[in-house]
């Protein structure tokens, strides 16, 4: 392993379109929703410490989930736990963590990563990995990995290359065209038939000179709001020193901010089997089925002339029974049951926020 290697995992989000079984006071990073013995945030933590020093982890999340993040990682100390004040999106976690590191080891080499991604395959994802930081170290160049789609996707992001360049492309690496946030089925269909796009993964490698470099280029307001903690970073002035950042952040994505604009940004395309399982549907796709295409965790279940449907129980007494069921959802916790069709990603997105509108925050 090298010692000038980072890795820096946000897990500072609430989950939302995973309700009602991520809540706001355990969100799905911390959750093990695939049903594999362990919680998103641990396997992201146990897969990146096969090449990263366990000591180089920075955790980035809200105040109110430091105690959940070192019961499922006691592997770090409390200072590797570094703590939001308030949501404002990714550019400020990312320029959090940048700056403080940036105070430690200039010479810093760093994979950035949501906690709440599945790999099924690993060996090849950290064999990109491998590659990315090796290119990012050797080139001031801003890397994203890109994932080969296997569908039109509504629920990622795109991000377009120019095809004719693809097969000069440097180990996958190419330079990027443009970024697309969530297309409508139609759009998402002709990226899909161009050939010219990857899934946008989030996930970003970087020296900490060329991110630094870019928040002073693309993101100025930012860079200088965190660039005032150089006396502060690990002192007992640090909390309140971001408290007072984050109020005067701008409420922006580190994609919009930086990615979007920079002209030093590659895509690694890759194909690893991957799936950030933002939503109910991606967990469809993500999970086994029955024979009848069902995707069904919990017991007990009695499903009849039921097909397409993702159905997942947390209580382990009481019995859930479906008939005549096709491309649904039924998610059942203690305090609610949600049923819909399970690939209108918008509609779910808004009977979510109304039904809390309507019933209070105490489901939230």
């Amino acid at each position: 392993m090298n010692n000038n290697d980072y890795c820096i995992i946000m897990a500072g989000g609430i989950g939302s379109r995973f309700w009602p079984l991520s809540r706001n006071n355990r969100p799905k990073q911390f959750l093990d929703i695939l049903g594999v013995g362990k919680t998103f945030i641990r396997q992201t933590f146990e897969r990146f410490s096969r090449i990263i020093p366990r000591e180089n982890f920075l955790v980035v999340t809200g105040k109110d989930y430091k105690d959940l993040v070192l019961e499922q990682i006691p592997e770090l100390s409390d200072a590797q736990v570094l703590c939001e004040p308030m949501r404002r999106n990714t550019a400020p976690c990312v320029a959090y963590a940048t700056y403080k590191l940036h105070c430690k080891n200039p010479k810093a080499r760093v994979v950035v990563t949501p906690a709440d991604h599945a790999i099924s395959n690993e060996i090849a994802f950290l064999e990109v990995i491998r590659n990315g930081i090796e290119y990012a170290g050797d080139n001031r160049a801003l890397v994203t990995i890109g994932l080969i789609p296997s569908r039109p996707e509504t629920g990622y992001g795109y991000i377009q290359i120019n095809k004719h360049e693809k097969m000069l492309c440097r180990d996958s690496i190419c330079k990027v065209k443009t970024f697309t946030e969530k297309p409508n089925l139609e759009t998402a269909k002709l990226f899909i038939e161009s050939g010219e796009f990857y899934w946008n993964s989030g996930i970003f490698i970087w020296s900490i000179e060329s991110i630094k470099k870019a928040f002073e280029v693309n993101l100025p307001e930012v860079a200088e709001l965190f660039a005032r903690g150089i006396e502060v970073y690990d002192t007992p002035n640090e909390n309140s020193f971001i408290a007072d950042t984050y109020s005067k952040c701008p409420n922006i994505s580190v994609d919009y901010g930086i990615m979007e604009k920079a002209d030093n940004v590659y895509v690694f395309g890759a194909d690893f089997g991957w799936s950030d399982v933002g939503t109910w549907n991606s967990l469809y796709h993500q999970t086994d089925k029955d024979n009848s295409l069902n995707a069904v965790k919990g017991k007990p279940i009695f499903l009849r002339n039921v097909t397409n449907c993702t159905i997942n129980s947390s209580s382990p007494s009481k019995l859930i029974v479906a008939n005549e069921l096709d491309g649904y959802m039924i998610v059942d916790t203690d305090d609610v049951l949600m049923i819909c069709p399970r690939d209108n990603e918008d509609s779910i997105k808004q009977l979510i926020a109304d039904a809390l509108a309507e019933n209070g925050q105490k489901y939230a």
